[in-house]
This record gives C-alpha cells, sequence and structure tokens, in this order.
C-alpha cells in the first residue's frame, strides 16, 4: 500500500501500529464511554487539524456533543521530522466564544504532545476546564492526555492517511 506519511526521502519504519476504519469505530466508542464514566461533560469538542478531525467528528457524535471546533496546527512535517515549535494556522477558532466552556480537545496521537499542549494552554485561558482525549500516546509526550485509547511507541499508519491525495484522472 502507498503512503503518504513519510516526507520525500524518507522510509517508513516497518514496525508500525495499523489503524482500520472498523477498529478506529470501536475506539472511539471506547475512549467516549470512559469520557461518560469519568463524569466529565463537554461542551465543545476541538478536534486538532489535520488528523484529529475524524477522531474529534466520531467522539462529538459518541458523546451527543453538537458544538465542534478545530484548531489548525502544523508542527510534523515527516517521520521525526518537525517545525523547531508548532505552528497555528488560518483560520483561527474564536476562544473568545469559549468563555466558562468545558472542552475536550481531540487529536490522533500524542507524539511529542507539543501541539497538544500548544491547544490545550491557549484554550485554558479562555475555557473554564480543558481536558485532552487522543486515540494514541507516545511515551515521549510531553502532556499525558485524560483519555488515550492506546499507548504505543511504535508509528502509527492512520486510515485517514494511509493513501496519497487523489489525483485527476483527466
Amino acid at each position: 500500500m502507498t503512503t503518504t506519511e513519510a516526507a520525500p526521502g524518507q522510509d517508513l519504519p516497518g514496525d508500525r501500529e495499523v489503524l482500520d476504519w472498523e477498529t478506529f469505530g470501536a475506539a472511539v466508542r471506547e475512549m467516549a464511554q470512559e469520557v461518560v464514566d469519568s463524569g466529565y461533560v463537554p461542551d465543545v469538542v476541538v478536534s486538532i487539524a489535520r488528523g484529529g478531525l475524524p477522531p474529534g467528528g466520531a467522539l462529538a457524535y459518541a458523546l451527543g456533543t453538537k458544538a465542534v471546533g478545530t484548531m489548525n496546527v502544523e508542527f510534523y512535517t515527516g517521520i521525526g521530522s518537525t517545525l523547531p515549535e508548532p505552528l497555528l494556522l488560518p483560520p483561527l477558532l474564536d476562544t473568545t466564544a469559549m468563555q466558562d466552556l468545558r472542552a475536550l480537545v481531540v487529536d490522533d496521537v500524542a507524539d511529542s504532545g507539543e501541539t497538544l499542549a500548544l491547544v490545550q494552554r491557549l484554550l485554558a485561558q479562555h475555557c473554564r476546564e480543558v481536558r485532552t482525549a487522543v486515540l494514541y500516546a507516545k511515551p515521549r509526550s510531553v502532556v499525558d492526555p485524560d483519555y488515550v485509547w492506546r499507548r504505543t511507541d511504535r508509528w502509527i499508519t492512520f486510515p485517514w492517511s494511509a493513501l496519497p491525495p487523489v489525483e485527476a484522472t483527466r
């Protein structure tokens, strides 16, 4: 299978965690149950784009949370290669509208945790409470997310990023 996960000139690690769509669905339901069982009721789910969009949307549906926002952050440029620090990209979320709300920040993976930490710090300045949820957390993450489906130190292939972008056929 072809993938877009590696930057040009990089090879994908052979030992990887592979998440398929069916397992993704079960994972989101398990995380939603964990959130509910903890007693946390988010007013808004904030997905970190792009990898956090699928789990964030699915988690919002599973929790019955209608308010959903996104934070666009660029950090990883390939396997093990990053920008010097996470960078917020437009369009920006209207954080002033989040005063006194309970937010659940969702991403696909807390790898270094830098992206999750940036969004958590930003929203904490406006929200009553901010908690975090990820499908995967890695041991080196600077953030220990509140809700984690699996912990791993392997590279992860997600179903939404496993194939290259679609190109015109004409």
